[in-house]
């Protein structure tokens, strides 16, 4: 037994052994491969390291050459900046020399030579901004003007109203002067209690068969109207039966007034109005304007208003309320202070108007600014309307101051020599000198005009500037 088992320990130690030696033969051969693959590695990679090397040099020779021509370059451009310093030196000095010849020559220094030169290139220049801005005009007008033509021409032929003519006074005929003692009454007690209930004067002087009734308030003189001559048809004149008959006078009137206001709404096709409103719209019909029948010129604006709407596509129902309801604060304008567009704008807030109503109302007259179409539509309509011919008339010596204003006006712009207002101050014609004035200046002096005339003046329609410029050549044959 001890035998075999020493006999197999040297058996696993022979086995041991070459296991051993085999196991140790591997692992040289395997560090032998892993020596190989590593040295190769190495190779390459110092192979990678010279190339890039050589590139580095090569980089380096190229960046010495670029300094060198950077140096070559940089005393080139030195030098050229000394010769052209040198240069313009030399320049300087030739102009300062030919500055002094020049103001030798013209007798007239650097500076009057600018300020010549300025002026006549402003001149130039105005003369080239005149041109252009007068072929602008040109084309614009002719375009504008067609269609304007077109729109306004249809709107007056749709609205032909006839046009009341009334003051500040009534005047009442009396079948024989006998009666106005009766209407005085004893100690005045008739005139008295007239003139009480009524609010107004009555005015009994020398004047054959008749007396003058005076107020402001145009509704209540036609109520005092209408009263005294039912009293002297009756006859019957005492403070009692003067009391009767103006209340009579006064339901009659409102009567009148509300008729008119629904004819008026029926007729431009405006419902839906409150009945207050209605009769504020009605006080309307005895109020006037420079002679102008407030209705009936707020009948015409409302018809112009909704034809040139109709014929711009925009909302005619709305142009036409505004322009009928646009002088409603006129009916109450005696009553509270203010620009009656303003007041108007109160009334129909308080009457819940809608808001595009009320802000076309208050801007006819531009005391707000207009921010739509049918708001510049009833201003257009209402210039239209107040500056027809004939539709209104003014006091002689605010006329006459009108035609002085247009005149001064004009006057004051220098070149010109004579001015004449024409046609009742629709038109202002202005003579220029023509040596002062050339054709396209012509054109800047009628814009300049026009536009002072309407910063400075207020006037209903519109006013023509027409600038003439004539030159006359004359010889005589002997």
């Amino acid at each position: 037994m001890l035998a075999e088992a020493e006999e197999r320990r040297r058996q696993l130690e022979k086995e041991i052994e070459a296991k051993r030696k085999e196991v140790l033969l591997e692992a040289k051969e395997e560090a032998f491969r892993i020596r190989s693959e590593i040295e190769k590695e190495n190779r390459e990679k110092r192979a990678e390291i010279q190339r890039l090397e050589r590139r580095l040099t090569q980089k380096e020779e190229t960046l010495d050459r670029r300094l060198d021509n950077l140096d070559k370059k940089e005393k080139a451009v030195t030098q050229k900046e000394q010769e052209a310093a040198q240069k313009a030196e030399e320049l300087n000095g030739l102009f300062a020399q030919q500055r002094e010849e020049l103001q030798r020559v013209s007798r007239m220094t650097a500076e009057e030579a600018r300020d010549m030169l300025l002026r006549q290139i402003e001149r130039e220049c105005e003369h080239e901004v005149a041109h252009m801005i007068r072929e602008a005009e040109d084309q614009a007008r002719e375009e504008g003007d067609r269609r304007a033509r077109d729109i306004i021409t249809l709107a007056i032929q749709r609205c032909a109203v006839d046009q009341a003519a009334e003051t500040t006074v009534s005047v009442v005929p009396l079948p024989g002067d006998d009666m106005k003692g009766r209407i005085i009454g004893r100690e005045g007690r008739n005139i008295r209690a007239f003139e009480t209930l009524t609010g107004v004067d009555l005015i009994i002087d020398d004047t054959p068969e008749a007396v003058v009734i005076s107020g402001f308030d145009p509704v209540r003189r036609e109520i005092a109207r209408v009263a005294l001559s039912n009293l002297i048809v009756d006859g019957r004149i005492h403070p009692g039966r003067i009391e009767e008959t103006v209340t009579k006078a006064q339901e009659e009137i409102e009567a009148k007034m509300r008729e008119a206001a629904e004819q008026a709404a029926f007729e431009t096709g405006v419902t839906g109005l409150d009945l207050e409103l209605l009769k504020l719209l009605g006080r309307l019909r005895y109020r006037t304007s420079y002679g102008q029948n407030v209705l009936e010129h707020s009948i015409e604006v409302a018809h112009l208003a909704g034809a040139m709407a109709a014929e711009l596509e925009v909302n005619v129902a709305l142009a036409r309320r505004a322009g009928l309801l646009h002088d409603i604060g006129k009916a109450v304008d005696f009553e509270v202070d203010g620009p009656h567009a303003v007041i108007a704008m109160d009334i129909l807030k308080r009457f819940r108007e809608p808001a595009e109503v009320i802000h076309a109302v208050g801007a006819h007259h531009s005391d707000v600014e207009a921010h739509s179409i049918e708001a510049v539509l009833v201003l257009a309509a209402d210039a239209i309307s107040a500056g027809r011919p004939g539709a209104r008339r003014e006091t002689l010596e605010t006329y006459v101051k009108r035609l002085q204003k247009l005149e001064t006006i004009a006057d004051s712009f220098p070149g010109v020599e004579k001015t004449y207002a024409v046609q009742a101050g629709r038109e202002i014609r202005v003579m220029v000198k023509p040596e002062s004035v050339d054709d396209d200046g012509a054109a800047k002096l009628a814009r300049d005009v026009a536009n002072k005339i309407e910063e400075e003046m207020e006037y209903p329609g519109q006013i023509k500037v027409t600038v003439i410029r004539e030159i006359r050549a004359i010889e005589h044959a002997k």
